[in-house]
């Protein structure tokens, strides 16, 4: 399983670190990117809450 951010698409809210600060963090525009492709089953929940919470629909779980 990878977590994949449209960069695109990210409007830079933030929500995705505030819900899983261990899966994101911001480049210097702002726009979020993750610190890891590969996500662990211990980190499923966070990223699907990550991507629930992201307001551009630019996350998305494969």
């Amino acid at each position: 399983m990878r977590v994949v951010v449209d960069q695109d698409k990210c409007g830079g809210h933030g929500r995705c670190i505030a819900v899983a600060p261990d899966l994101f963090d911001l480049d210097d525009d702002g726009v979020s990117f993750p610190l890891t492709e590969d996500i662990g089953a211990d980190q499923e929940a966070a990223a699907k809450e990550a991507v629930a919470n992201c307001p551009q629909s630019a996350i998305r779980i494969e």
